[in-house]
């Protein structure tokens, strides 16, 4: 992948954009080696409730935490940005803070450091469904 600007030169909603792919493609992997017999509609079913708003609101309660200050500004800047959408399947706030989680993972996914990325992933994989 060729990239011409850093990081942090990239819309949030952009970024939020690219952590969509990266997130979804994480959880899809994960459900696939902890259920490696499951058909692939159930599989579907089980990541569409890891990628959605909600869910990824959730974790962002267990993520912030270990945030650095770059980190959280990216998550605040994802949070804050104004979409042209509106949410169809989630509340305001779940969908603010679920973008925000997309735009720190897509930054950090730029960033090109994949160890930080999986540890960010993994906190928000296991702690999805735990408000």
């Amino acid at each position: 992948m060729t990239q011409m600007k850093k990081p942090s030169a990239y819309s949030p909603l952009v970024l939020a954009y690219i952590g969509d792919a990266v997130y979804e493609k994480f959880t899809r992997e994960k459900l696939l080696s902890l259920n490696p017999d499951m058909p692939a509609h159930k599989l579907h079913i089980e990541n569409v409730k890891y990628v959605k708003a909600h869910s990824q609101s959730n974790s962002v309660s267990f993520i912030e935490p270990i945030l650095t200050e770059e980190e959280m500004a990216v998550f605040k800047r994802g949070r804050n940005a104004k979409s042209p959408t509106t949410p169809k399947n989630a509340n305001l706030i779940d969908y603010r803070r679920a973008t925000g989680f997309e735009a720190l993972i897509g930054y950090i996914h730029l960033k090109g450091d994949e160890k930080r990325l999986g540890e960010i992933m993994e906190i928000a994989f296991s702690n999805a469904f735990t408000e």
